[in-house]
């Protein structure tokens, strides 16, 4: 098993991905996709927007499958 900064320093731009870092209290998961990295930080686009991880908080990442198609609705 590789590890999280090696997973990132290989995956291709656009990766559908889920990253987790610490932050105080506990971690936090950041799943979307691979959009940009740094020896510092790494970018994730997500439902909710881009965003910024510093590497240093990062403690697992890994790609994952694309979202399933949504059900159609009951009538």
């Amino acid at each position: 098993m590789s590890s999280p900064f090696a997973f990132l320093a290989d995956a291709p731009l656009g990766t559908r991905v889920v990253v987790r870092t610490r932050i105080p209290g506990g971690y936090t998961d950041a799943l979307g996709f691979l959009r940009g990295r740094s020896a510092a930080s790494v970018s994730v686009e997500t439902k909710r927007g881009l965003v910024t991880l510093a590497m240093a908080d990062v403690v697992a990442a890994k790609a994952v499958p694309p979202a399933p198609q949504p059900r159609p609705r009951r009538t």
